[in-house]
This record gives structure tokens, sequence and C-alpha cells, in this order.
């Protein structure tokens, strides 16, 4: 049984932003031809969601292939965003690493610059880890980190990480943290654990990474959602968030649905990339880092031929 309970040192006179809400898109990262990110590219990318009805950036998650990028890259993507204009307030970057002291250094990085909280993914290199063993973790960084306006969104993505944030530990971290875990991401796909944490923990920051579980999710509280293929429809995706208790919810939500169906069969980095890369005219778009593969030419034909009959 989890029975520990730890106090975090706090920033005096710091205020936490309040909980994110709404459209928050993943940004893919683009990439020179020597695989370095193309930040007037990126920035650009980032002003046109906002532009389209995002609500916020949820920068270096797995769609930016954050997990690809240096430590001072990945404090320089944040860097840049907010020179440029973008508002702290609108950034949400994953800063979660195998390394604890990584993943500190890059909260704290991001808490300076003011961000509306970090996605924090579990320590994803061992596997078969206990819950006991997670709660420490997250615990062991709140205590370094030691700043009042951390604001922490679990991210569960099993698939990837092999680990998965239960219920029970998600309730013990909200019931020993209750100022400072205050939400989550959802990349499971499983709309049954989408659904006990929303009916368990109501008011909990619950964020589906699908469009297809959009309307479900805010019929039951959810907050919003963070989807990677938001990159290619922000304005739609803000429709149905906006919409939901409209009479044309179901037909908004079969329009988001539609596109996000399309693109899975080509993987969510390539595939969103691809699209990108049509819709503005510009090859190097498509290109991603290795290991992950640049689709084919054969591969974008087809992903194209089927978005637009999706009316995409």
């Amino acid at each position: 049984m989890l029975e520990l309970k730890h106090t975090a040192p706090v920033t005096e006179g710091a205020v936490r932003p309040e909980a994110a809400s709404g459209v928050w898109v993943p940004a893919t990262t683009p990439f020179r031809a020597n695989l370095s990110i193309d930040f007037e590219r990126y920035i650009a990318h980032c002003q046109r969601l906002l532009a389209d009805g995002a609500h916020g950036l949820a920068v270096l998650g797995t769609t930016s292939e954050a997990n690809s990028l240096d430590l001072g890259e990945r404090e320089m993507v944040l860097e840049r965003l907010v020179k440029a204009g973008v508002s702290p307030l609108q950034l949400l970057p994953g800063t979660g690493m195998a390394s604890m002291g990584d993943t500190v250094r890059l909260t704290r990085h991001a808490i300076a610059l003011g961000v509306r909280g970090v996605l924090l993914l579990p320590p994803f290199y061992y596997k078969n880890i206990s819950d006991e063993g997670l709660y420490a973790y997250v615990a062991e960084v709140i205590k370094r980190v030691g700043d009042k306006r951390l604001a922490l969104y679990l991210y569960n993505f099993p698939q990837m990480t092999t680990i998965r944030w239960s219920p029970a530990l998600i309730g013990l971290l909200v019931q020993d943290f209750p100022d400072t875990i205050v939400g989550l991401k959802d990349s499971s796909g499983d709309i049954d654990y989408l659904d006990t944490l929303l009916e368990r923990y109501p008011g909990f920051a619950v964020f589906p990474s699908s469009e297809s579980l959009l309307l479900h999710g805010m019929r039951k509280g959810a907050a919003g959602i963070i989807s990677a293929t938001a990159n290619t429809n922000a304005a739609g995706c803000r429709a149905l968030y906006d919409g939901w208790q409209g009479e044309d919810a179901l037909d908004l939500h079969k329009k988001a649905a539609a596109l996000r169906d399309v693109v899975a069969p080509f993987g969510w980095i390539p595939g969103v990339k691809a699209i990108l890369a049509a819709r503005e005219g510009t090859p190097d778009w498509a290109r991603v880092r290795p290991p992950l593969d640049e689709l084919s030419d054969q591969q974008k034909t087809e992903l194209l031929a089927a978005v637009e009959a999706a009316g995409g």
C-alpha cells in the first residue's frame, strides 16, 4: 500500500497558473537538411495553430519528436517561442525524461519562463515499475523542483513507455499534492480508463489525445484535447470543443474524427508532416529525425488522397 506523503519546498510569493483547458496542439517540429530545428518554420507553424483557434501548444511531446532532441534544443524551443511573442501561459511542454536530473532541469527551466504547466512522462527506461516507485519518483521531482508555480500534468502513453499511471496512483498523488498534480494527458486510447478518471476525479483536468474521444470526453467532464492531428485541423478541433453542446456537435465530431482515422495507418508523426508539406508546398516539412522514417512518395500520395476524400 502507498502511504508515504512528501512535502516539497516552495518558492515564496509564487503564483500557480490556472489549470489548462481547451484545444492544445502537440506542435510537430520541422527540421532542416542537417536535421537541426528549422525555428523560423516552427514558430510560424505554432503561431498559425494559435491563430486557427488552438488554446495552447503542448510542445516537446511525442508528436514533437522531443525524445530525439537534446536538452539544449528542448530549452531553446521554449525560449524561441516566448521570444517570438507566444505567451508562456499558452505552453504546456513535455519535461519527463528517463533521468530524474534531466526532468528536474527541464521542468525548472520551463517554470522560470512562466509556462502553464508541464507534461510528465513516467521514467520510461525501466519496466514493470510499481506504483510505489512511480509515487516516489513524482514526489522527488516535486521536491527537487521546489517551486510553488509547478503544475504537473501526467502523461499516460503506455504503448510507448510500457508504464501506466494507474487510477489508484493518480488518486493518491492528487490527494497528497492537490495543488501540483492538476491533470493528465491520456494517449492510451482506452475509453474505460478515460471514463474511470473522469468519473472518479471530477475537476481533474483530463485530456484525451484523439478527436474521436473529444465529444465523449467533454460530455463526461474532460478538460479538452491534446491531439497530434490537431496540427492539421486546429480549427476543426476548436469548432468541436466550442460546439460540443450544440445541435451540430455530432457532425463536427464526425468531420474531426474522419481526419484522425485517415492519418492513423500512416503514423502520426510522418503522416502529419506529410500533410503539412503538401499544404504549404514545402517538401522539407516531411522530414523526420532518425530513427523515424519519412513516408515514401507512394504513401504520401495515398495519404493525401485519403485526406481529400475525407474532406480535409
